[in-house]
């Protein structure tokens, strides 16, 4: 079997290799449009089934024609090119893990996906991702749900000026969290909110005080979550961080809307990326990541709540960031188990659907904590 592995960042290198050094058997191609990039990090890995190719993803047609070799492909693009690398898996007829940002709707393609009998997992990173798969759980053991809270971020073990914060992902897909509109449920309806508003204090154990404010990611929760009292997604960060992200916000700087400079045309948004790259990019500083996420609701006539929460740390041995690990190895474990035909169901397969199955959420939180991360579940009357 042949796996792609499209983007080899700090995710894609993670994921790529945890997939070859669990299956031996299987062979890794790692893609990237830098084929230095690809080169190098297949040569840090350096196992005898991981390869490389240069791929430039933005071009269909390559796509398309690269992915007809292999059996299952990891998207980890940037969020604009999510739906594209969906389309062109369906159009191929292969498999994908997905933990691209994408703003559109995946779920749009599950009858086109099922036609061509393949299996597509969006949003398979931390949140969403692991959020979806515990979510999806909590749901199985209630009869009525009435809220769903999720909170989760990744942060400096302290924090670092001038934000309190490092990137350990991809800068654009960050700025698309700080600006895409929030949509949460209230009330029992749908509704858009704006990013960065709900602001509120947070202890949380073994970390400290943070700050938690609306994001967009509930996702295909959105759509597989009904009837549903009150549901939204928080991002975690260090306090007074949402203050300096909406000073940034309100000079223009994450606008797309290109500006002359000199006589040079440029996007506000393009030069604050490649200025978060060159700044907030600090390999030196460790990280966490910290999730609490609360379903509660109705079970024999009893309120029950269900809590879930995750702390995990920066891995000094194998220099790999919290986000990382977090991120990479839920895709890399999904992947695995659907090479292993432990998953078999055909179309988009949102993760909660899979977390509501207790063999599936069994396997899934072993195999995390194979790795090194544990999600604490308790239920409480």
């Amino acid at each position: 079997m042949k796996v792609l592995a499209i983007g080899c960042g700090h995710i894609g290198s993670v994921a790529a290799e945890d997939v070859a050094r669990s299956m031996s058997t299987v062979e890794v191609f790692i893609a990237d449009k830098d084929e230095n990039r690809a080169k190098e990090v297949a040569e840090r890995i350096d196992m005898d089934n991981v390869s490389y190719i240069k791929l430039d993803a933005s071009n269909h047609t390559e796509l398309v024609d690269t992915l007809r070799e292999f059996d299952l492909a990891m998207g980890f693009l940037p969020g604009n090119l999510g739906y594209s690398l969906v389309n062109a898996c369906i159009v191929s007829g292969k498999n994908l893990v997905d933990v691209s940002y994408m703003p559109e709707n995946p779920l749009m393609l599950d009858s086109k996906s099922k036609e061509e009998g393949i299996t597509i997992v969006p949003d398979c990173g931390l949140a969403p991702g692991i959020s979806n798969v515990v979510v999806g759980h909590a749901i199985s053991k209630l009869e009525k749900v009435s809220n769903i809270h999720i909170m989760v971020g990744g942060l400096p073990e302290e924090p670092v000026p001038p934000l309190g914060y490092v990137i350990t992902w991809s800068p654009e897909n960050l700025i698309d969290e700080y600006t895409r509109k929030t949509r949460i449920v209230r009330n029992g309806n749908i509704v858009e909110v704006e990013t960065l508003s709900g602001l509120e204090e947070v202890d949380f154990p073994n970390v400290g005080v943070l700050e938690a404010f609306y994001t967009d990611g509930l996702r295909t929760l959105l759509y597989t979550v009904n009837e549903v009292d009150d549901m939204w997604e928080k991002t975690l960060r260090y306090p007074k961080h949402v203050e300096k992200i909406k000073l940034l916000k309100s000079l223009g700087l994450f606008s797309e809307e290109h500006i002359s400079v000199d006589d040079v045309t440029v996007s506000p948004r393009r030069f604050t990326v490649k200025l978060f790259e060159q700044k907030l990019k600090k390999p030196e500083v460790e990280d966490i990541v910290a999730m609490k996420i609360q379903v509660s609701g109705i079970k024999n006539n009893k309120q029950m709540h269900h809590l879930y929460h995750l702390l995990d740390r920066y891995d000094r041995t194998q220099k790999i960031t919290a986000m990382a690990r977090t991120t990479a190895y839920p895709a890399s474990i999904v992947a695995q188990l659907i090479l292993r035909n432990v998953i078999n169901e055909k179309g988009i397969i949102p993760l909660e659907r899979l977390g509501s199955n207790e063999k599936f959420f069994t396997v899934y939180l072993d195999e995390l904590k194979n790795r090194g991360i544990h999600v604490i579940h308790e239920a409480k009357g």
